[in-house]
């Protein structure tokens, strides 16, 4: 792709669209994943006698434990559900703006 090109796809509004929506929707998932992973570690570090607790009475699996699995299970959804998004709607704008710079190109 020429210089021109990738001019014209940088200033089509559909692009600055892509990126905007792109960049929120990264940075809201961002925010969930650091705010739940150290809110377990400042939870470890803080209140260690809880999580050291068991589920239920006479159960081998702790409170902390069932918790960082959940939260292991969750950041997995998390990944799958950008990635999902990534495929459809992101490369759907991606070809969106590529197809309007060719034309214009032409």
């Amino acid at each position: 792709m020429s210089s021109e090109m990738y001019e014209r796809m940088r200033v089509n509004p559909k692009f600055q669209e892509l990126i905007a929506t792109r960049g929120r929707f990264a940075w809201t998932l961002s925010f969930i994943v650091l705010i739940l992973f150290y809110g377990f570690v400042m939870a470890v570090a803080f209140i260690p006698g809880t999580l050291g607790q068991p589920v239920s009475e006479g159960s081998m699996l702790t409170i902390g434990v069932a918790v960082e699995l959940f939260l292991f299970i969750f950041f997995w959804g998390l990944a799958a559900f950008y990635v999902k998004r990534a495929n459809t709607e992101f490369d759907a704008m991606t070809q969106e703006v590529i197809k309007q710079a060719q034309k214009e190109t032409r």
